[in-house]
């Protein structure tokens, strides 16, 4: 993975010390909160519903075990000892006391971490598949790619006061698992038919108010023209995005408004005049960059152990079957850890959870961790002979909730119990959906579904691109949840379809048990996902289902 420079640390250090000295201002009165507020949320500092909330910067989701420890440290030191891992690859402490930011700051560039630009209307972290260098699908590491992006923007002279922020995402695989088609930029390495490789360039995705899946801007991007091409679309965004209206201010609009093929020719003419100035000292970072993000040394070992231990325990046979991926090597797999035990907050680990990750990277991982946009957590290379003694440590650690992709593997935001924005509950939604169908033993039996949930329009939940979406919203003060179906954030992105009205907070769990009960019966057999049912009957009885008083009044 990538190691800190000189001038990075130089460059991160004295940001540390400029806002030591800003937030010694705000203290003491010197600053008021309106003219403090630009500056702290430079530095990744919101101020939420009930206290201050720090995001921190886990670049394209890599870390390694010191970098965990780190975070563990400062959920302790200076939080409530857990930290909450978010869909944009992050990690938020919800209750920092203010003096206390600049130190929590400080210890993260002890270990090459940063809050920079993780709020704002500027470039924000870039996001990668958080199987990047590991599946087996994989076209190229999309992580260098991303490393690269993330210094061309940090502190970018020319956008660091876009319209709006602005989100890039990057995939090296045939599989989107980084939703790439729902941000700003959404980029894909692939290959050419001679074998080049290059880049796929699509542009003006987004979720929130206005979701808009992304469209082709680029089928094919020659390696050398990535950051001169991303200067283009970002420069020409920047000109005419809109400042009149937050609510219109995102690329997505911008597109819309404008027309993809005015868009197009305005990126091709802007690409034109910049691409001289880059001479080719950006692939150089590059090549330097790619070297940082060899592969480990994988070893080879029997796995015989691993078989033996599939068939004499279920439990463990459980956890293999949902939370394990292919791997790239042979021998080894990819680790999903569930941070979405049943009842729990969805993407919250404890400082001691977090130790118990960073040790297990170390000792059994070849040093590595990622955070996926689906709040869980990722040991990307593990040997098969070490999934048994892997298993043991997270059963003890509260770790091993054999449920990824299934019902209770849930994105939801925080909502109304922390974010000022909020207008519905998130947490306890997830929390009693998760529990009831574990009570009723019926998560593996129907097999993969997304359900995902927002507190609000802003659409940080994702509920837009899960198979079920639930959106949180205020009706004269009383919350009321409205269902989207069908929605998919894959390499066949599509948005969710509102099935109708929405429920009161007492009835959504029974609302989703109907739309469940619907699915069992309308499948055609147990292989049939809800999404493919979904697809092949259309909305009408997954409605009939969730409206059944509405059903019998038109049957009178």
């Amino acid at each position: 993975m990538y190691h800190y420079t000189d001038f990075d640390t130089d460059f991160v250090r004295t940001r540390v010390a400029q806002f030591r000295a800003q937030v010694e201002r705000r203290i003491d009165g010197s600053l008021t909160e309106d003219e403090f507020k630009p500056l702290r949320l430079m530095n990744g500092l919101y101020l939420q519903l009930h206290a201050y909330m720090l995001r921190v910067a886990i670049p394209y989701g890599t870390l390694n075990s010191r970098q965990m420890r780190q975070l563990a440290m400062i959920a302790e030191r200076w939080d409530k000892g857990y930290g909450h891992f978010t869909t944009r690859q992050n990690v938020q402490y919800n209750w920092p006391e203010l003096r206390d930011v600049p130190d929590m700051l400080d210890a993260l560039a002890d270990v090459g971490m940063h809050a920079i630009q993780t709020s704002g209307n500027t470039i924000r972290n870039v996001t990668a598949d958080h199987f990047a260098g590991a599946a087996a699908d994989e076209v190229a590491d999309p992580r260098p790619v991303a490393e690269l992006l993330r210094q061309w923007s940090t502190d970018h002279p020319e956008f660091q006061f876009l319209p709006r922020k602005f989100k890039i995402a990057v995939t090296g695989a045939k599989a989107d698992r980084a939703v790439i088609r729902a941000h700003d930029i959404g980029i894909q390495i692939v290959q050419d038919a001679a074998g080049e490789i290059g880049y796929r360039i699509i542009v003006g995705g987004g979720l929130g108010r206005t979701p808009m899946v992304g469209k082709v801007v680029r089928d094919f991007l020659p390696r050398a023209d990535l950051l001169p091409y991303a200067e283009a679309i970002v420069s020409v965004y920047n000109l005419l995005g809109r400042r009149d209206n937050k609510y219109k201010a995102r690329i997505k609009i911008t597109v819309h408004e404008n027309g993809l093929e005015t868009i197009r020719d305005l990126v091709e003419t802007r690409f034109a005049e910049v691409r001289p100035h880059f001479s080719g000292v950006d692939q150089d970072m590059l090549a330097g960059i790619e070297a940082q993000f060899a592969p480990p040394s994988f070893r080879t070992a029997a796995t015989d152990g691993y078989e033996a231990a599939r068939k004499a325990d279920p439990i463990f046979r459980s956890w293999t079957d949902t939370n394990l991926a292919a791997h790239r090597a042979p021998g080894y797999a990819i680790v999903s850890v569930s941070l979405k035990k049943h009842g729990q907050t969805p993407g919250d680990a404890t400082a001691e959870q977090m130790r118990v990750l960073a040790d297990l990277a170390e000792r059994y991982g070849h040093d590595e961790l990622r955070i996926s946009h689906e709040q869980n957590v990722i040991l990307p290379h593990v040997h098969k002979s070490d999934l048994p003694s892997i298993h043991a440590a997270l059963r003890q650690a509260d770790l091993a909730t054999a449920n990824i992709g299934l019902i209770s593997d849930i994105i939801a935001c925080p909502g109304m119990d922390y974010c000022a924005l909020a207008t519905a509950r998130s947490i306890p939604v997830a929390q009693q959906i998760a529990t009831r169908f574990d009570e009723m033993k019926l998560e593996h039996d129907i097999g993969p579904l997304k359900i995902k949930i927002s507190g609000c329009i802003n659409a940080c939940g994702h509920h837009h691109v899960g198979h079920i979406g639930i959106l949180g919203l205020d009706r004269a003060g009383v919350e009321n949840y409205q269902i989207t179906l069908g929605g998919d954030g894959t390499e066949t992105t599509v948005l969710g379809e509102r099935a109708g009205p929405g429920f009161a907070y007492d009835e959504i769990l029974p609302a989703i048990e109907r739309l469940i009960a619907a699915y069992l019966d309308l499948r055609e057999d147990a292989a049939e996902t809800f999404l493919e049912t979904y697809r092949r009957l259309g909305a009408e009885p997954f409605k009939a289902a969730l409206y059944p008083a509405e059903e019998t009044a038109n049957a009178a």
